[in-house]
């Protein structure tokens, strides 16, 4: 979680763009919000993307989390906001941020231009037992998940929770939950993964859109959208897999289904990935 500030390649950035006036209301932040293995990477590269075409940083700035990884430990509410008050303008940062008024009246101001991208959180349960089992061995549940029989029983596990521990880990909606707010944010742009990996085009065209609104710029609209576009690479994500939507029609038994509406269908429909629970 850590910051990392490059001022000597924010310069060079500043230089070379030099041309490119600001926008009236300053330079902002692109903040990249995420849930959890919904696309983070993918997302991050985009936004990185910008700094072909006007100063923004060539770097990820740093990224938070509300949980840390090897401890599963949550951070209190005041370090979302230490973290936000140390960005700056021109500034490309990430985060598995939760949707509390003060860090929501922060991310809308106008020293922000942020984006959050889900996924359905059916493939978001696969994702997670296939990158705590076998990607992420310093992960807090990994020698759990690797004591459990098969990947059923890790699944189930990911899809409810485990209660039988003191490392808060619930059901998949209550994961879900503390993001819920980021959708009724008019400010902030709403991403399907799904849509960044079945209709991309359409996808880069609409996050362009959303930064053209607070960044004009003279560059034309084919060499932004091949800037982001070319910027994209998932080689370079270590938590990448397979880039797949719908990979939980594989994975999930009937049992699964029945838990799982149980547990989150409420979200599916939230989201807007069912219209009832008869899936």
């Amino acid at each position: 979680m850590r910051s990392v500030i490059y001022p000597a390649e924010k310069l060079i950035q500043q230089w070379l763009f030099a041309s490119v006036g600001a926008p009236q209301a300053g330079w902002p932040i692109l903040l990249g919000i995420s849930f959890p293995k919904s696309g983070t990477h993918l997302l991050d590269q985009i936004l990185l993307g910008f700094n072909r075409v006007a100063p923004f940083s060539r770097r990820l700035h740093s990224f938070y989390a509300e949980y840390e990884g090897e401890s599963g430990h949550k951070r209190g509410p005041e370090k979302a906001m230490a973290w936000l008050n140390v960005l700056r303008p021109r500034d490309v940062a990430s985060a598995h941020l939760f949707a509390r008024p003060d860090v929501m009246a922060c991310v809308t101001s106008s020293a922000f231009l942020p984006y959050f991208i889900f996924r359905d959180p059916r493939d978001v349960v696969v994702s997670h037992v296939f990158y705590v089992t076998e990607i992420e061995a310093r992960h807090v549940h990994h020698d759990y998940y690797q004591s459990l029989p098969n990947f059923n029983a890790r699944l189930n596990v990911s899809i409810v929770g485990r209660p039988d521990t003191n490392i808060e880990f619930s059901n998949i909606a209550d994961r879900f939950a503390p993001y819920l707010g980021w959708l009724d944010q008019p400010s902030v742009m709403k991403i399907h993964f799904e849509d960044l990996i079945d209709d991309r085009t359409t996808t880069l065209n609409r996050i362009l859109d959303h930064f053209l609104a607070r960044v004009p710029l003279q560059a034309s609209r084919p060499l932004i959208l091949d800037a982001l576009e070319s910027s994209i690479n998932p080689k370079r994500s270590p938590t990448f897999r397979s880039g797949k939507t719908g990979e939980w029609k594989k994975h999930f038994t009937d049992e699964h289904k029945k838990i799982f509406k149980v547990a989150a269908g409420d979200l599916l429909v939230r989201l807007g990935y069912e219209k009832d629970n008869e899936w």
